[in-house]
């Protein structure tokens, strides 16, 4: 296995949908291996393959809930339900979020506190996970992805202004960036 280097913002792979996986082979499962092994030094909760230069519908994940739970897998070629989101206000707390494709910044955002994601593993088995609360929000984030939209895209206007500007700041948003989880100084 082996640690990838992470696109950030403005890599075009970033922002466009990503096609669906159609074959399953080492190659697939090296690549499943490597995002994890990437996701768990970044450190990060979730990782899609357009963050790491694939564009490919296929996720990774792992995050322990509060009751001591490990949720960590691949969901490949995935398909997401969501309740509505809620109205009012995000609350920088509870809604704060971050992406490693926007690596240091941490935005509020109100998402769906329920989802159901329905995908395959390497194996090609089917399966569904209904989440609440954080698992939701990672299935949510690493999807949007999958649509080539970030978490900043998403950003009410004033605090979407804020990210723009950190951004720009970082000389992100065109093309030949990335991060070494491990390497280079940057965390989400």
């Amino acid at each position: 296995m082996a640690v990838l280097p992470i696109r950030i913002t403005g890599e075009p792979v970033l922002h466009a949908p990503a096609e669906p996986v159609t074959v399953f082979d080492a190659e697939l499962e090296q690549l499943v291996g490597d995002m994890l092994e990437t996701m768990d030094a970044a450190p990060g909760v979730g990782l899609a393959g357009p963050q790491v230069g694939v564009g490919k519908r296929l996720f990774v994940f792992g995050w322990t809930d509060e009751e001591g739970t490990e949720w960590r897998g691949e969901a490949i070629n995935p398909e997401l339900w969501i309740s509505p989101a809620p109205t009012g206000w995000a609350d920088e707390d509870e809604d704060a979020e971050g992406c490693l494709s926007v690596p240091g910044e941490r935005f509020e955002l109100l998402r769906s506190q329920k989802a159901i994601l329905r995908a395959v593993d390497l194996q090609q088995r089917p399966f569904e996970i209904e989440a609440e609360g954080w698992l939701a929000r990672i299935f949510q984030h690493e999807y949007d992805h999958l649509d080539g939209v970030l978490y900043v895209d998403r950003l009410e206007t004033g605090l979407r202004k804020t990210a723009e500007k950190a951004i720009k700041k970082a000389r992100w948003g065109v093309p030949g960036h990335s991060w070494l989880p491990g390497e280079d100084d940057l965390e989400a």
